[in-house]
């Protein structure tokens, strides 16, 4: 039931991204369902493998590199999710900011 609750929260948190960012555009809530959940299924399972790969900037940038493996993700599943548009790098960067607030607000309040 959480991991519902989690999903759905994501998804309207993506719509509202979307709707106040101007370089983020979605088409809909079933294209932005889809990218939640890629987003979701590449962030348990690509995600830490990346993490592991580049450990050495990681560590040299004090963990900031993790902020473009972020964005690089974002943008990554905005390349291949039709209805789901990023203009750059920059604009995935503030898009998957702003996606990890709404994530940790939403396990907050579901707890």
């Amino acid at each position: 039931m959480k991991f519902i609750a989690r999903f759905l929260f994501g998804v309207l948190g993506l719509l509202v991204i979307a709707e106040f960012v101007s370089g983020i555009s979605l088409e809909g809530v079933y294209a932005a369902s889809i990218a939640v959940f890629v987003l979701g299924l590449l962030n348990a399972f690509v995600r830490p493998i990346l993490l592991i790969l580049t450990l050495p900037i990681t560590i040299i940038t004090l963990g900031l590199f993790s902020f473009v493996i972020n964005a690089g993700l974002f943008l990554f599943v905005a390349s291949f999710i039709e209805g789901f548009t990023v203009a750059s790098f920059w604009w995935a960067l503030l898009g998957s900011v702003l996606m990890t607030v709404v994530n940790m607000i939403g396990s907050s309040w579901i707890k």
